[in-house]
């Protein structure tokens, strides 16, 4: 008989692939899954939970809390809950939230699969539940940086790189599934290798998933400036199927910052990375991530940082106000000395040079024409984004829904206008 379950997500992409390989395990052994349910309704519920920073954690609570309810009301049977909050505090959940039936870690799928189904998961199993033409591929875990504000280490663990062959072959599934675009993810994509083979092997990686059948876009995630692999980039510049996009936290400007951040680099070191980046891969689009905030964060330091990113002209940021988290270096040795008052009015005035930039930006975009990959149908429009623009976090491109074009099809758009993050376009059907 097959059982139904609702299983949530919350927080990153990645805590997405743990998902979709749970649903995956289940389905195989004839489970009805329903992830993100609008309305659930399952006798049993798990919970994928993001444990990272003070909001992620608040709304892990909260919806823990929802479905605890759900359940006092004989609307739910069995509640379990896995993930990085569970991860991070194993010992002081159980104790608050006895109505969860049973916690399990972030690396713990597999004992929740023989909980829940009294059979071990065996082989390779994964169940989408991103639109078909595009997937994440998770190529490591954990992180060795030890930056001062960072409780991933502390939840995940040291790094610990995936075997090529094993990527490859995942690789290979999503494309013979009918995914167009792969989305690399890893919380260092720049370590990749060093563990398990002793060398940078991310270029090698990029290459070989280049050769792969049916794949038209890869995009890479989540690298750190220290320590860049520097021969990734002439493989960004020449491989077609790699997208002029990467994902690459900077965090701050000013070297007073980024040595209490415990970065390892300087901010004359990190501006000439990136003039590297922009010189060796034209026309490539930056996305970064930048904090204010941090303690000991003076005036002086937040002028530096808008400054900074005046002059850099990211085509893609964003930011986040510091979270004092437990057991981080931060936590242990500095204080949380930055009203949050004070945080919260940076990081709208740094949004608010950013947006500038953007707009800015996309305005040089009219009456030029691009490959667009179409996501979804919605309203009047089709949902489409440029190579220049990752699922969820950037902007998207809108054509009017008259117009004959297919969801996980790419086609030449151009770009007639924008409006605010958004840009308006005509596909060159003809």
């Amino acid at each position: 008989m097959a059982h139904d379950i609702d299983i949530l997500t919350l927080g990153c992409s990645k805590n997405l692939v743990d998902t979709e390989r749970l649903m995956g395990h289940l389905h195989a052994l004839g489970w009805r899954c329903h992830h993100d349910p609008a309305e659930p309704r399952s006798r049993v519920a798990v919970i994928n939970t993001c444990g990272f920073i003070g909001d992620a954690k608040e709304e892990s609570i909260r919806t823990i809390l929802l479905f605890a309810q759900r359940k006092s009301l004989d609307e739910l049977d069995r509640l379990y809950v896995m993930g990085c909050l569970s991860q991070r505090y194993a010992n002081e959940l159980p104790k608050e939230l006895p109505e969860v039936d049973g916690w399990f870690g972030k690396f713990d799928f597999d004992s929740l699969i023989r909980h829940l189904t009294r059979t071990s998961p065996i082989g390779f199993h994964r169940q989408l539940t991103t639109p078909s033409h595009y997937a994440y591929l998770k190529i490591s875990e954990g992180c060795d940086r030890m930056c001062s504000y960072c409780a991933i280490p502390l939840i995940t663990g040291r790094h610990h790189s995936r075997r090529e062959e094993d990527i490859l072959q995942e690789a290979e599934w999503l494309a013979s599934q009918g995914v167009k675009e792969l989305n690399v993810i890893a919380q260092d994509l720049s370590s990749y290798g060093l563990d398990l083979y002793k060398e940078h092997r991310l270029p090698s990686l990029v290459r070989q998933l280049a050769a792969v059948s049916g794949i038209e876009w890869i995009r890479l995630h989540y690298t750190y400036p220290t320590d860049f692999p520097l021969d990734l980039l002439p493989v960004m510049a020449e491989e077609r199927k790699v997208c002029n996009y990467l994902d690459i936290a900077l965090q701050h400007s000013a070297d007073h910052i980024l040595s209490l951040m415990r970065r390892h680099i300087t901010a004359a070191e990190q501006d000439a990375l990136i003039e590297r980046i922009r010189k060796e891969v034209p026309g490539i689009c930056l996305r970064t991530t930048l904090m204010v905030g941090h303690p000991d964060e003076t005036e002086e330091d937040f002028a530096a940082l808008k400054e900074w990113t005046r002059k850099m002209r990211f085509e893609r940021m964003g930011a986040f106000a510091y979270s004092h988290e437990e057991g981080t270096y931060a936590w242990r040795h500095y204080k949380d000395n930055v009203p949050n008052d004070v945080k919260q009015a940076r990081l709208e005035e740094l949004m608010a040079i950013q947006q500038q930039i953007a707009e800015e930006q996309q305005q040089l975009l009219v009456g030029k024409t691009l490959k667009v990959l179409i996501d979804r149908q919605e309203g009047d429009f089709f949902v489409g984004r440029t190579e220049y623009d990752s699922p969820e976090v950037d902007n998207e491109v809108l054509i009017p829904s008259g117009h004959p074009v297919k969801t996980g099809c790419f086609y030449p758009v151009t770009i007639t206008r924008t409006e605010a993050f958004d840009l308006y376009g005509i596909p060159q059907t003809d």
